[in-house]
């Protein structure tokens, strides 16, 4: 391996790791913010909706995933739902109104009061994402976003903000879904279907 290749295998490890260590300093307030949005909605018999662009289209797929399957253990389902995977629907919205309403349209659809609305967007300026979050406010949702350092336009539509500290979109995105993961775990163990996950020593 050539000496450019492991210097940047070891910058992109330490470049993580940077970021990693500022999350867990400046974000475990929001984090616990996060879980009681999520319980609060369902423990009143409440769902949770996904959704995002290109890699955080995959995030909110698998998150929704993690949620009505199983994280740890296999338990009773938790309600969640991805709506960046109904290719029918994405298609149709984006032909019929636009791409910047694939998502408010399905909210306006699918979502209820007290349902939680989480949108992810590395830039902060999604349209289709700030969208979602306007019609999420019209109907009651709770609205959470997961984005980068930018976060002027979402902050007037959301109850909390996961704003990761870096510029890099694939440090962000990298923390999005580990803090994901711990939103999914955390929600078991506080609903009493499992234990909290750890590295085995």
């Amino acid at each position: 391996m050539s000496k450019d290749l492991k210097d940047f295998f070891n910058n992109q490890f330490d470049e993580h790791n940077r970021v990693a260590s500022n999350c867990q300093k400046k974000l475990q307030s929001s984090f616990l913010n996060l879980i009681k949005i999520c319980l609060s909605s369902l423990k009143r018999r409440k769902k949770i909706l996904f959704f995002g662009n290109g890699g955080s289209a995959s995030d909110a797929q698998h998150l929704a995933t993690e949620l009505t399957v199983r994280f740890s253990e296999n338990r009773k389902a938790i309600p969640a739902i991805s709506l960046a995977t109904d290719t029918s629907a994405l298609t149709a919205i984006g032909n019929d109104f636009g791409f910047d309403f694939i998502f408010s349209r399905q909210i306006e659809a699918l979502g209820d009061k007290d349902d939680v609305a989480i949108g992810f967007t590395t830039s902060g300026k999604s349209k289709n994402i700030i969208n979602a979050f306007k019609t999420a406010r019209k109907k009651g949702l709770k609205c959470v976003v997961f984005t980068g350092n930018y976060t002027r336009l979402v902050s007037g539509f959301c109850d909390e903000i996961i704003s990761v500290p870096a510029l890099n979109t694939s440090r962000i995105q990298e923390m999005h879904i580990l803090i994901g993961q711990m939103l999914c775990n955390a929600l078991e163990y506080k609903l009493g279907y499992s234990h909290l996950v750890r590295e085995e020593k």
